[in-house]
């Protein structure tokens, strides 16, 4: 499968973004997906992660009640909505989707993911 993301941009403090992640090859809901990030001189991290029908949803501590994910099978596409955007935010995200029928969000958290797309840089400006 191959993964195409968008949406990154310039925002104030506060803005909001919305991430996409298009997939194409095989259908999106084979997967479980999941949205990562990195900021320069850190360690790659898991931000949020999507069950394969999208009944589970996992969300890293530092963004939950801000960031939201969905997806949308029908159109092999996975979302990221960012609200109340702060400068810490600001990263390359990428998405990521796993061969992996995970149903927790304690699972999601930690499944291997197999395939990656390029990034698309979020910036966040104070």
């Amino acid at each position: 499968v191959q993964l195409q993301a968008s949406g990154g941009g310039l925002v104030q403090a506060g803005g909001s973004l919305r991430l996409s992640c298009a997939a194409s090859g095989r259908a999106s809901s084979q997967f479980a997906m999941g949205w990562f990030r990195q900021a320069p001189g850190k360690e790659r991290e898991l931000v949020s992660a999507i069950s394969r029908i999208g009944g589970t949803t996992y969300y890293a501590d530092s963004v939950k009640g801000r960031f939201t994910i969905s997806r949308d099978n029908t159109k092999n596409t996975v979302y990221l909505q960012m609200n109340s955007l702060k400068p810490e935010d600001t990263a390359v995200y990428s998405c990521a989707a796993a061969w992996n029928f995970a149903t927790s969000p304690q699972a999601l958290a930690v499944i291997r993911y197999d395939y990656w797309g390029q990034g698309t840089l979020v910036t966040v400006s104070s």
